[in-house]
C-alpha cells in the first residue's frame, strides 16, 4: 500500500495516471497491454501514466517471463516503518 506522502503525490497526477494506479491496485500485476484493455485508455496514455507513476516510485517494472518482450507492472509494496500497525501487519503477511 502506498504511504501518505505517495498518496499526496498521486493526487497531483493526471486522471489517466490515477486510473492506471487504481487498475493495478485492484487487478495486481499486469502488462501494459492488459492495463490498456482494463482501463480502456490508449497505449500511449498508459505508457505516459506508467512513466509518471515510476517517477514517483509507486509502480515497479519487472520482466514478464511468459513473454520477455513485455514488462510486468505492479504497485510497489515496500512498506514504510512508520506506518500504522494495520498496514505494518499487512506488510508482514
Amino acid at each position: 500500500m502506498a504511504t501518505q506522502s505517495e498518496l499526496e503525490d498521486i493526487d497531483d497526477l493526471p486522471p489517466s495516471a490515477k486510473l492506471v494506479f487504481k487498475v493495478l491496485e485492484y487487478k495486481g500485476a499486469l502488462t501494459q497491454k492488459e492495463i490498456v484493455e482494463e482501463s480502456m485508455l490508449s497505449a500511449r496514455t498508459v505508457r505516459y501514466a506508467l512513466e509518471r507513476l515510476e517517477e514517483l516510485e509507486v509502480v515497479e517494472e519487472d520482466v514478464y517471463f511468459a513473454d520477455a518482450r513485455q514488462n510486468l507492472y505492479e504497485i510497489d509494496v515496500s512498506c514504510d516503518t512508520s506506518a500504522d500497525s494495520a498496514d505494518a501487519k499487512n506488510c508482514a503477511d
